[in-house]
C-alpha cells in the first residue's frame, strides 16, 4: 500500500481492508464472465483486483486525480480494464453501455457525503443497468428499504423503491475499513424492476411531489400538497388528505402523482 497517498478526508475515502467482507461484496454482484462491470470509487483495488478476472470488461469511475494515474497505469498490463477519470455525477453511462452493447453490472464503496445525490443518479440508467451492489452508511441502507410506517421511511424509500427491488445484504463494521469510518456501513444490492408495478406518468412530477409530501414530515398531506393537490383530489385516489405521507405506499405516492402530471 506504500504507493498510494493517505485516504483523503475531502473525498469521504475510508479502504476496505477485511478480506472476508471483501469477498463476501463481490460475491453479490455475482459477476459472470460476459458480464462488464462499473466500479464507483475503485480506491486501492480491494475490490478491484478481484473482479478483474471474473468479467469480460471492468470499468472504473475515480475523481481522485492520484488513484485515477495509478489506474491508468494499471490498465497498461490489464487489457479488460478502463479507467475513467471523472465525478460519478458528472458521467454518463451511457458511454459504457452503448461501447459493451449490453447491460452492466455497477458495484461501489459510495463516499456517504454523496451517496443519496449518487443513487438518484444511477436511478437515471436503470433500464441500462442489470443490479447494483453499493455500500454505504448502514442508516441510508435501512431508509432505502423502509417499509411504511415508521421513521426510516421517506422521500429515498419511495423514489427508489418505484424502480428498484431492494435488498439489505449485510452489515460492514467500521474495522474493515482504513481508517475506520465513526459509523456502521451496510451492503444493499438493487434490482431494476423488470416490469414497474407503480408506473408514473411524469417522473419529474413524482419526484417533486414525494419530495414536497416529505418536506414537513409533522404535517398531514392536505398542508404538504397544497398548492400541488386539493384534498378533493387527493381523495379521488383513494388517499386520505389527513394522514402523513409516511404512512403512504409507494402505489399511493405514484397515483398522486399522476394525478397532478393531469393536471
Amino acid at each position: 500500500m506504500n504507493q498510494f497517498a493517505a485516504p483523503r478526508k475531502s473525498l469521504g475515502q475510508n479502504f476496505l481492508q477485511d478480506p472476508n467482507i471483501i469477498n463476501k461484496i463481490v460475491s453479490s454482484l455475482g459477476l459472470k464472465a460476459n458480464d462488464v462491470a462499473l466500479e464507483i470509487g475503485p480506491g486501492r483495488g480491494a475490490l478491484t483486483e478481484l473482479m478483474l478476472p471474473l468479467a469480460k470488461s471492468l470499468h472504473l469511475v475515480e475523481y481522485d486525480r492520484d488513484l485515477v494515474a495509478y489506474w491508468q497505469d494499471r490498465a497498461l498490463s490489464a487489457e479488460s480494464l478502463s479507467v475513467h477519470g471523472v465525478d460519478i455525477l458528472k458521467f454518463d453511462l451511457t458511454d459504457i453501455v452503448d461501447a459493451e452493447q449490453q447491460k452492466i453490472k455497477v458495484i461501489g464503496n459510495l463516499p456517504y457525503n454523496i451517496s443519496s445525490p449518487v443513487l438518484f443518479h444511477l436511478m437515471k440508467y436503470a433500464d441500462q443497468i442489470e443490479s447494483q451492489v453499493v455500500m454505504l452508511q448502514k442508516e441510508v441502507v435501512q431508509r432505502m428499504s423502509a417499509s411504511p410506517g415508521g421513521k426510516d421511511y421517506g422521500r429515498l424509500s419511495v423514489m427508489l423503491q418505484q424502480r428498484y427491488a431492494i435488498e439489505y445484504l449485510f452489515t460492514v463494521p467500521p474495522g474493515a475499513f482504513f481508517p475506520p469510518p465513526k459509523v456502521e456501513s451496510a451492503i444493499a444490492r438493487l434490482t431494476p424492476l423488470a416490469e414497474v408495478l407503480h408506473p408514473v406518468d411524469s417522473h419529474a412530477d413524482f419526484a417533486q411531489l414525494v419530495k414536497q409530501a416529505f418536506s414537513q414530515r409533522r404535517k398531514t398531506l392536505r398542508n404538504t400538497l397544497k398548492g400541488m393537490l386539493s384534498a378533493e383530489q387527493i381523495e379521488s385516489v383513494g388517499v386520505t388528505p389527513s394522514v402523513r405521507a409516511e404512512t403512504l405506499s409507494v402505489s399511493e405516492f405514484a397515483a398522486l402523482a399522476n394525478c397532478y402530471t393531469a393536471g
